[in-house]
């Protein structure tokens, strides 16, 4: 039982790690590349306007919102483990909340992060195809 927790306790923090260094652009987890309509777009001036876009996207901190998940995903497991069991299934319950919780927190910010470089690239007026 002791091994489990421990290997449980060891992967929910590789997972916090790993998605608390995935801010996005640029990182592990970067959101999916825009695809434009390059018809009559000067390239130069695409370029530069997609790295105006991706800064105002970082400003979504991919670290916090995944490691909000992971803490809010760990005490909702927690809780729901110790009403369903024993305080191991708590300590389960709890490790396997906060590993889900982070990656759904991870997801969310970097979704947030693709909005906004899409809604960006769209008021400047390029044609965003997907």
């Amino acid at each position: 039982m002791k091994k489990c927790n421990t290997v449980l306790l060891a992967l929910g923090v590789a997972v916090i790690f790993t998605g608390g260094c995935a801010n996005g652009y640029g990182g592990l987890g970067a959101p999916k590349q825009v695809i434009i309509d390059t018809k009559g777009v000067n390239m130069d001036a695409y370029y530069g306007d997609l790295a105006d876009c991706e800064n105002y996207a970082r400003q979504v901190d991919a670290r916090s919102e995944t490691v909000e998940g992971a803490v809010t995903g760990a005490v909702a497991g927690g809780v729901l483990g110790a009403v369903l069991g024993n305080h191991e299934t708590a300590e389960r319950s709890a490790g396997a909340g906060a590993i889900v919780g982070g990656l759904k927190g991870n997801q969310r910010a970097r979704y947030e992060q693709q909005k906004i470089v899409r809604r960006c690239l769209i008021g400047r007026g390029y044609r965003v195809l997907n």
